[in-house]
C-alpha cells in the first residue's frame, strides 16, 4: 500500500515536472513582454509600452500576417487533400498502395534544412516568394495530415458504409453523413498538425522567402541577429493566447461525432 502511494506520488510530480519544463518559458516570456526594462532587469516593472511599441512595427505586423495567411491556407489545402488520399488509400487496392503509403513517412523523418535546399533548387525556374512558401508549406503538411486521418479510418466499421447503402444512401450521403463524421476528429487533428508545421516553418520559408515578403519565424530571426527587442516577446505572447483560446473553444463547442 505504501509502495503504491509513492508510485503515485511519484508519477504526480513528474507530471508536475513535466508541464514546468513545458509551460515555465512560455510563462516567463510573457512576463517580460511587461517588463520595462529591455534587458529583462528585476525587480519587474509593469508596462504596455512593447506592445504600443509592436503597433508601430510594420515589418514584423506584415511578417506576422503573412504567416496566419499561409497557415490557414495550408490547412485548408492539405486537410482537403490529406482527407481525400486517407479515403482513396483506404477504399481502393491498387497496384503501388504499399509503397505510395511508405513514401509518407520519408518526408516526415528528412531534416527539413534538406527539404529547404532542396525546395530552393526545385523552385529556382519559378521564384521564391509568398507563392512558393505555400506550396513548400503544402508538401510538408500533406504526410501529416494523411497519416492522422488513414490512423482514424483504421478505427471505422467498414459495416457502417454499407449498412448506409442498403439504405438508399449514395456515395456522396455515405461519406458526408458516415464516414466523414466518424473521422472528423482525425480530420481536425491533421488539420492543426497542418497549422502548426506551416506557422511554426523556419528552414523552409527561410530558403524561399525575399526581402519584404518574409514569415514571422524568419524575421524573429533576423530581428534577433540584430539585437533582440521586448516586442518579439508581445508578439508571441499574443499569438499563444490566441492560439489558446481557439483550442479551448475547439474543444468546449465543437461536437464530433455522427448524426443521431
Amino acid at each position: 500500500m505504501a509502495t503504491t502511494r509513492m508510485l503515485e506520488w511519484l508519477g504526480r510530480f513528474y507530471i508536475v515536472l513535466l508541464l514546468a519544463f513545458l509551460y515555465l518559458p512560455i510563462i516567463i516570456m510573457a512576463l517580460m513582454s511587461f517588463n520595462a526594462s529591455p534587458f529583462y532587469q528585476l525587480p519587474l516593472e509593469w508596462t504596455t509600452d512593447w506592445y504600443a511599441s509592436l503597433q508601430q512595427n510594420d515589418q514584423l505586423i506584415a511578417a506576422t500576417w503573412n504567416s496566419i495567411e499561409i497557415a490557414v491556407i495550408t490547412t485548408i489545402i492539405s486537410t482537403v487533400l490529406g482527407s481525400m488520399a486517407s479515403l482513396a488509400l483506404y477504399r481502393y487496392e491498387f497496384r503501388g498502395k504499399k509503397f505510395l503509403q511508405a513514401l509518407l513517412f520519408p518526408p516526415i523523418a528528412i531534416p527539413w534544412l534538406i527539404t529547404g535546399t532542396a525546395m530552393l533548387i526545385f523552385f529556382f525556374g519559378i521564384g521564391r516568394g509568398l507563392i512558393a512558401i505555400l506550396l513548400g508549406h503544402v508538401a510538408l503538411a500533406l504526410p501529416y495530415v494523411i497519416v492522422v486521418v488513414s490512423a482514424r479510418l483504421q478505427t471505422f466499421a467498414p459495416e457502417l458504409e454499407e449498412a448506409a447503402r442498403s439504405l438508399g444512401a449514395n456515395q456522396w450521403q455515405v461519406t458526408n453523413r458516415v464516414t466523414l463524421p466518424w473521422i472528423m476528429p482525425g480530420v481536425i487533428a491533421g488539420g492543426l498538425f497542418a497549422f502548426a508545421v506551416s506557422f511554426d516553418q523556419f528552414v523552409v520559408s527561410y530558403f524561399l522567402s525575399t526581402p519584404g515578403q518574409t514569415t514571422l519565424p524568419v524575421e524573429i530571426y533576423a530581428a534577433i541577429r540584430k539585437g533582440f527587442t521586448p516586442e518579439i516577446n508581445a508578439v508571441s505572447t499574443i499569438i499563444i493566447v490566441v492560439s489558446m483560446a481557439l483550442m479551448l473553444l475547439t474543444a468546449r463547442f465543437f461536437k464530433f461525432g455522427g448524426e443521431k
